[in-house]
């Protein structure tokens, strides 16, 4: 298993669990609970977003892909949006 190796940044391992999270969410989504899996995936990715606010450059690992204000511009919108879209709209699920 030389292939696999582990994060060498903190940033590597928290995108990780991020990726694990989203996947977690997909799941849900494809159970039928999709309000759990959309809300999930949402906090995964404030996680992320907030991983990447107090990382500095050079530990953020996976989750830095471009400059500081366009990843966590990125991240704001799409969890934003899930926990909204989670929230808002109306019905069981």
């Amino acid at each position: 298993m030389n292939w696999l190796k582990r994060p060498s940044t903190t940033g590597g391992i928290i995108y990780l669990i991020v990726v694990a999270a989203v996947l977690v969410g997909l799941v849900l989504v494809s159970a039928g609970a999709w309000r759990s899996g959309v809300m999930t995936m949402g906090a995964s990715f404030a996680v992320a977003l907030a991983a990447r606010a107090v990382l500095p450059d050079d530990r953020a690992g996976m989750l830095r892909i471009r400059s500081r204000y366009v990843d966590l511009t990125a991240m704001a919108i799409c969890a934003g949006g899930m926990i909204v879209l989670a929230v808002a709209i109306p019905g069981r699920g």
